[in-house]
Parts: structure tokens; sequence; C-alpha cells
């Protein structure tokens, strides 16, 4: 074949891998929009509608809304001022951005990640608009009463938090499970089917 034929085919090819980078892409920047609007409208409506420190019943004491204002980190904690946290925020959301293309083509990964990295935004759009985290969920989970923990009522959240903690769960347990079984097969690569599925066994 001509050189000059394969060039021209080799050509045509490279929009179509583009292409296909751009569809994996799709999907968990999707998510990652969804995770921030559905956090920036219900902070919007807690805003509008509630009133700080004041408990709104909607399920009994289990599931209220009550609105507060977090100027720390995740779960009360603090390590400094409110531009330590927008600074250790940004770079990290520009890390997990970073880890969703990198995995672009494994959605089970791709998107888990996006909705960390939407909670994360969702999360800076606060500090950079108020200087302040907007929580207002308050549900009574579990109790935790071990290692020195004694946690009868949980911290007040917001959907960024919830989208952070569904994705970090989603993610652990798909690459536990299923990291070392892909691990298996992929070493079992050229051996007979009896003996990967032994090994898989």
């Amino acid at each position: 074949m001509p050189d000059c034929v394969s060039n021209a085919k080799r050509r045509k090819r490279r929009p179509k891998l583009a292409d296909i980078n751009k569809r994996h892409l799709l999907v968990p920047f999707l998510m990652l929009a969804a995770v921030v609007i559905a956090d920036q409208l219900s902070k919007s409506y807690a805003l509008n509608h509630l009133t700080e420190g004041r408990i709104h019943r909607v399920a009994g004491s289990f599931f209220q809304f009550k609105l507060v204002f977090n100027k720390g980190g995740a779960l009360g904690t603090d390590f400094g001022s409110g531009a330590f946290y927008l600074i250790s925020s940004l770079l990290i959301l520009l890390i997990v951005i970073y880890l969703i293309v990198v995995n672009r083509d494994k959605l089970f990964i791709s998107v888990p990640i996006a909705a960390i990295a939407g909670g994360a935004a969702g999360n800076i759009i606060d500090r950079i608009r108020i200087g302040k985290v907007v929580d207002f969920i308050d549900v009574d989970f579990f109790d935790i009463n071990a290692f020195g923990l004694n946690i009868d009522r949980w911290w007040v959240f917001n959907i960024a938090d919830a989208a952070i903690t569904v994705g970090v769960i989603f993610l652990l347990v798909y690459l536990l499970f299923y990291g070392k079984k892909r691990e298996v097969i992929e070493s079992g690569a050229g051996l007979p089917t009896d003996k990967i599925a032994g090994k898989m066994n």
C-alpha cells in the first residue's frame, strides 16, 4: 500500500479517537456539573428560607434542616484560616479533575471521582462567595461508640459533602473488590482458561 494512502487513513482515524475521548469525559463532567448545581440550588434555598441555628423538622428528629456555617474543614476540623482551606481545596480539586481525565475510559472510576470533584467545587464556591461553607442537612444516623468516639448525632452537612462521601465509598468498594479480580485476570493473560479460573477461585 502506498505511503500516501496509509497516511491518509491515519489522518482520518485521529478525529475518531479524539471524539471517543470526549464522549468518555462527557459522563463524569455531567456528574460533576449535576452535583454542583444541586448543591448550590439547595444552599440557595437554605439561605433564603432557613434561620441560622433554628431546627426545621422534616421527618421528626431523624431528618431535619438546621442552617449552620462552617469556616473550617470537614467534620468541624480547624487547621487554620479560611484561606488555607480555600487554597488546599483548590489544589485537591485540580488533582481530582486530573484523575478524571486520566481514568476517562473507566466510568466506574471516573464517575465517583467526578462526584468528589463536584462536592469539592460546591464547597469552594461557598468559600469564595461568602467565606464559609453552608451546611443545613441534619440526619440522625447510627450512633458511634468506639475508639474513644462518642457520637450520638452526626455533623450537619450539605449535598456537596454527601457527594464526596458517596463517591469515596463507591470508589473504595469498587477498587477493593473489582481491582483484585482485575489483577487476577490480567496476571492470568496467556494462561489456559482452566488455570485462570483456578486463580480466580
